[in-house]
């Protein structure tokens, strides 16, 4: 029988004696990827770009990392997305916004960002920076930088369990 909770969780029958505090995770896990992604797109939303979603906008930023072309597959890969179709769907309403070009090198397809798409993150930024990052207490850095390893841990350790459950 799980035990109670200390913490908040979103499904109590998941609580397991042997770490409740997954659950807590779990639950703010959900609640920060809400927060987050109603922020990114607010955020895009305030650079007069009301009408990308979520992986609209994480897709954007992506292709303007590090100002390399990108391989569908490679985008796939590093953001951690299973399904190429939702990649493949949005990287085509970015290229009709005219926020992505491609480019075709032999069998592949590569995206870029065009001018305006660059325009678009560099616009975010400054919104991000006014109304995100100033608000920040630059003591947290620290145990943000710990938390981002921890989620990148914690995001194998599903990977894993996925894997797994598909094995079953």
């Amino acid at each position: 029988m799980p035990r109670k909770a200390t913490g908040i969780v979103s499904s109590s029958h998941l609580v397991s004696p042997r770490s409740a505090e997954l659950s807590e995770f779990e639950f703010g896990l959900i609640v920060a990827w809400n927060a987050f992604s109603r922020w990114a797109v607010r955020c895009m939303a305030a650079t007069g770009m009301a009408e990308l979603t979520i992986t609209d906008v994480l897709l954007l930023h992506h292709v303007n990392h590090r100002a390399r072309n990108k391989k569908l597959a490679d985008i796939c890969f590093v953001l951690n997305y299973e399904d190429t179709h939702v990649v493949a769907y949005s990287l085509k309403k970015l290229v009709a916004a005219r926020l992505v070009a491609t480019e075709k090198v032999g069998k592949e397809v590569l995206y870029s960002p065009t001018k305006a798409g660059e325009a678009a993150v560099m616009a975010y930024r400054k919104v991000r920076e006014q109304c995100l990052v100033q608000s920040l207490d630059t003591e947290l850095n620290a145990p943000i930088g710990e938390l981002a390893r921890l989620l990148r841990t914690m995001s194998g350790m599903y990977d894993q369990a996925a894997r797994a459950a598909s094995s079953l």
